[in-house]
């Protein structure tokens, strides 16, 4: 059986399933030779133009720059330079819209040109077999080639991968994609130099053979390859029918070879390795004639372009600038600018994009030529889009689950397997735009598998991180342990006791002294408890023997006679101060006053005298039998002895204040001259003396009444008990009440009544009403001549 080499060189050609045949459409664009488009005044070049990651930037901002010259780097063989395309100067560094269908931006250099096109250095070979292929290798990863079919995957790194693997190298010249003709006028017009960069790359892989696979619709640029072609070279060029999508890498490998290569691999996998055209004429220039990837050909088609043909256009050059100099007229109801062929391109969202290395074809089609499919229909479910599928899926059911965002099962149906050619959106008769949801898809998929690869990322270095803790935590404790250690032996070997041990051992002590001390309280406290609970026992004993006794509560008279003199006592002080801050700050105002005031002195003297007459006849007139019950303790003691503290004090408090004791001269002058604080001091005044007057009322037959109550009645000690209690609360009250009357007494010797009315009415509890009702009018009077006096002045 002849192997798979002798059945190629022998003719042998395979198919793969599906494809299409659509019209062509290159004879509009094929029938002149390579131009150069010129050098624009701005051009923008983004940082990532190829598969893989982006470069460090080189340059800044106002730096000028020379043709040729480096404007990113990196070391990784995923990730190849951009360079000068001019010389010129770098206006900005900066985000710019790109070659992408949702019209997305990058990071960009914009580089205004400066008319010359100087060149910088160039680093040429010319002798390239004597190098090694790692040599050369480096050398066309640095001066930034990638696929120019449109993949745009680093060139370096695909040589890199295949080296010892690939027995057959392929040169892809089909360009089956209507319209484009960039690769067949390359061909047609720099043979020669193709043909060299083909022997470079052999030079490189070393494969067993060496196939350039070309449609039969190019027959001009067969005849010049073939010219070019020495039998030494072993390459053999081989003409392939003309089907949709046959330039597909994975295609072109099943047609000229017959192998297939496995889902979601490369073709290295099955031994063989794949370049462009256009790549292999990128990588003669660059090594031959040390010029980097600065420029690439581009097809400028479609019948709203009046020039039509192929152009050598610079990297960076807007696309803008082409449709101006190549007469672009767009169509009145729909202008498309297309980058690439009508079942792979996409169309732009404005014309101010740049072209990349990756940018093969500009088309721009009237309406009649290339029609708008905008109506999309239900699937009818024809299998069409299957039978036209050259991967052999199942489109119809990939739509469904990417409409639906069912990722899995859109992987499960192999949706990367789909190399997105168009092919089944062109046959369905329901113009669904079936790569639109599937290009979609993918980037979810992308998108999602990032996140989670981000997240796996995290997930390690936490766990990382936190194994990082525990061995310097372990570490730390082992530390320490080793240090107690030693210091146990050092301690041990010098004769001493361990420092720390014995610290624990003191501690330790004190908290069992501590436990013992309060073991030893408690039951001292249960003794006196004890104690305690046996008198209550032998005092309630003793009560319940001797019922017929007839008080058990204590005379505290004496004690509260003291507390009401030092209260009173504290109440002087007070006043006694507040009097000289009054008299140190306005000795003049207080002078004037009091020589203006001394009627109401004289009136405040006489209502004081009166009140000390009262509470004397008050406390003589109890009846004698009233006085021997309180003797016997059956009426409240306590109160009567507060009540005679409370009448000494007032007494002498009138008679200080009768002898001339000054009085708080800022309150009375306050008084006398606000007419609103008068009215409120005869308020109170009001206030005060209906008080009195009720008091007067109640405290008469109440103390009549006690004390029959008290000798008819056996005493109970519970009974007594309770009296006591509320004899205590009555004197606590009384105390309170006295030393609340004292600023009341003050606001009654403000108002201006005549001695002899508080004569009359000192014993008969009628006449102390009358007493107050007078008082009660005068206030009024006074408070009405004070606010009078305050209107004339």
């Amino acid at each position: 059986m002849l192997s798979i080499i002798e059945q190629i060189k022998q003719g042998q050609l395979w198919d793969f399933p599906g494809g299409i045949h659509p019209a062509e459409n290159k004879t509009l664009s094929n029938r002149t030779a390579i131009t150069r488009a010129g050098v624009p005044d701005e051009l923008v070049l983004p940082l990532k133009q190829h598969i893989g990651t982006k470069g460090e930037i080189l340059v800044n901002v106002g730096d000028h720059v020379l043709k040729g010259q480096p404007l990113t780097k990196s070391d990784m063989s995923m990730c190849v330079p951009i360079h000068a395309p001019t010389s010129g100067t770098v206006t900005a560094i900066e985000q710019r819209t790109t070659a992408h269908p949702s019209g997305l931006s990058d990071l960009s250099i914009v580089i205004k040109s400066d008319g010359e096109d100087l060149w910088g250095s160039q680093h040429k070979i010319a002798d390239y077999q004597s190098l090694e292929p790692a040599e050369l290798i480096d050398a066309i990863r640095l001066s930034g080639i990638a696929g120019l079919g449109g993949a745009g995957f680093p060139t370096g790194r695909k040589l890199q991968g295949s080296l010892g693997l690939a027995d057959i190298l392929i040169i892809n010249a089909a360009e089956c994609e209507p319209y484009i003709t960039a690769d067949d006028r390359l061909m047609q017009d720099y043979a020669e130099e193709v043909i060299e960069g083909v022997r470079i790359l052999r030079h490189i892989v070393k494969p067993k053979l060496t196939l350039i696979g070309i449609e039969d619709n190019k027959p001009d640029a067969i005849k010049a390859l073939e010219k070019c072609v020495s039998p030494e070279d072993n390459i053999i060029i081989r003409v392939i029918p003309t089907k949709y999508p046959s330039g597909s890498s994975k295609q072109l490998v099943k047609i000229l070879t017959g192998r297939e290569v496995p889902s979601q691999a490369r073709s290295s996998a099955v031994g063989v390795v794949v370049q462009n055209v256009g790549t292999a004429f990128a990588v003669k220039r660059a090594i031959i004639d040390g010029e980097p990837l600065i420029e690439r050909v581009v097809t400028l088609t479609g019948e709203a372009f009046k020039q039509r043909g192929n152009v050598f256009a610079r990297l960076g050059t807007p696309i803008s600038y082409l449709l101006d100099n190549y007469g672009y007229k767009p169509d009145r109801k729909y202008p498309r600018v297309i980058i690439g062929g009508s079942l792979m391109g996409f169309t732009l969202p404005h014309p101010n994009v740049p072209i990349t290395k990756i940018t093969n074809c500009i088309l721009t089609p009237k309406r009649r030529e290339l029609p708008l499919h905008t109506h999309e229909m239900a699937c009818i479910r024809c299998s069409a889009c299957a039978d036209a599928c050259p991967t052999s899926l199942l489109p119809q059911q990939l739509q469904w689950y990417a409409k639906d965002k069912d990722y899995d099962k859109c992987e499960e149906y192999n949706l990367f397997d789909c190399i997105e050619c168009g092919a089944c959106a062109y046959v369905c008769p329901s113009e669904i735009p079936l790569v639109n949801y599937y290009r979609k898809a993918k980037a979810e998929i992308w998108a999602n598998q990032q996140e989670s690869a981000n997240a796996e990322r995290a997930k390690q270095r936490f766990e990382a991180k936190q194994a990082r803790f525990e061995r310097e935590k372990a570490a730390r404790e082992n530390r320490f342990k080793k240090a107690a250690e030693d210091r146990r032996k050092d301690m041990a070997a010098k004769g001493g006791d361990d420092a720390v041990a014995a610290a624990i051992a003191r501690v330790k002590a004190k908290q069992a002294a501590a436990t013992s001390e309060t073991a030893d309280k408690k039951p001292a406290v249960a003794a006196a408890i004890a104690r305690a609970k046996a008198k209550q026992a032998e005092a309630a004993n003793a009560d319940n023997a001797a019922p017929k006794i007839t008080s058990a509560v204590p005379d505290n008279s004496e004690m509260a006679k003291l507390r009401e003199e030092r209260k009173r006592q504290a109440r002087e002080r007070k006043a006694a101060k507040l009097a000289e801050e009054a008299k140190s700050s306005d000795t003049a105002e207080n002078s004037s006053e009091q020589s203006a005031d001394s009627k109401k002195d004289a009136v405040a003297a006489a209502i004081a005298r009166a009140k000390a007459r009262k509470a004397a006849q008050q406390a003589d007139a109890q009846p004698e039998s009233t006085k021997e019950q309180s003797a016997s303790a059956t009426s409240d003691p306590k109160k009567a002895a507060v009540a005679a503290a409370i009448a000494r004090a007032k007494a002498r408090k009138a008679a200080q204040e009768s002898g001339g004791e000054p009085e708080q001269p800022a309150e009375t002058t306050q008084a006398d001259t606000d007419p609103k604080k008068a009215a409120v001091a005869a308020a109170v005044a009001r206030a005060k003396a209906r008080k009195a007057a009720q008091q007067a009322q109640t405290e008469a037959p109440a103390a009549e009444a006690k004390p029959e109550q008290t000798d008819d009645a056996e005493v109970d000690p519970k009974k007594a008990a309770v009296a006591a209690a509320v004899a205590r609360a009555k004197a606590r009250k009384a105390a309170q009440q006295a030393q609340a009357e004292a600023p009341a007494e003050e606001a009654i010797q403000k108002e201006p009544v005549e001695p002899e009315q508080t004569h009359d009415s000192d014993v008969d509890p009628k006449k102390a009403a009358v007493a107050a009702a007078v008082a009660r009018a005068k206030a009024r009077k006074a408070a009405k001549e004070a606010q009078e006096k305050n209107e004339e002045n």
